[in-house]
């Protein structure tokens, strides 16, 4: 089984139109997700804080090849696959700790082809957060179609996602179409999404749709007044500190 995906296994990953080359994942059991600030969707179950040592080592030889084709796959064939599953789902989380990005786009696909895998909300979500750290835009808005595609919904941490990559690259327009989306879903915005949001809009010099979000986030977050004293208070900091 290891060594024919390792036979189709792409080390090449384009901004656009990677996912369309990844092999279809098994269908999902249940792909109803719950959204909102209250009973929201589950944390990643593979967070751990330590590692394994087959874990440590595997990212340690990855890291090492990563700058050789034929090396990076021998530790593919190699001690990546002997892994066990949450071993190479902290792999992959940690690479993602490291910015490994092309790492991580490699794991990823790896991880995909895994019998036991089946669509993962959380796993696409940090994979869009790493994806908007390093201003992919292309891609992050492609890992957000591709799990819709898989049956998944998205959740307000996909969205609150999305809204901060697109707000990275400077598209705030795309941010408030992203927030206006996800309201439309069905999704509340939580404490997350009017922080990026309000911080970000005030800084773009957008007042009136700062105003606008500061207005709405009455309808969704417990004690806004003191919220929105907390928003303005670590403005105030932020801006001390870069004085």
């Amino acid at each position: 089984m290891k060594s024919s995906v390792m036979g189709s296994l792409e080390f090449q990953f384009p901004q656009l139109g990677f996912l369309q080359n990844l092999s279809k994942p098994h269908p999902r059991c249940s792909s109803m997700v719950t959204c909102g600030l209250r009973g929201g969707p589950r944390k990643p179950l593979w967070r751990k804080s330590v590692l394994s040592s087959e874990t440590i080592q595997v990212v340690h030889s990855l890291k090492l090849a990563k700058s050789s084709t034929s090396r990076l796959q021998q530790v593919f064939g190699g001690r990546l696959s002997r892994l066990l599953k949450a071993d190479l789902l902290d792999t992959l989380a940690e690479l993602h700790r490291q910015n490994e990005l092309d790492l991580a786009l490699k794991v990823f696909q790896f991880v995909r082809k895994e019998e036991w895998y089946q669509p993962d909300l959380p796993l696409y979500c940090d994979m869009i957060l790493l994806l908007g750290k390093n201003k992919l835009i292309d891609m992050a808005e492609e890992f957000f179609s591709e799990l819709k595609k898989e049956g998944l919904q998205p959740n307000t941490r996909a969205f609150a996602e999305m809204i901060g990559a697109y707000i990275r690259v400077d598209m705030i327009e795309k941010a408030m179409e992203t927030y206006e989306l996800m309201k439309a879903s069905g999704c509340a915005p939580d404490r997350l999404t009017f922080m990026i949001l309000i911080r970000n809009l005030e800084k773009a010099g957008k007042e009136e749709l700062a105003a606008m979000v500061k207005k709405e986030c009455v309808e969704y977050v417990d004690s806004p007044e003191r919220f929105l004293e907390e928003v303005e208070q670590h403005q105030k900091r932020k801006s001390f500190n870069l004085a």
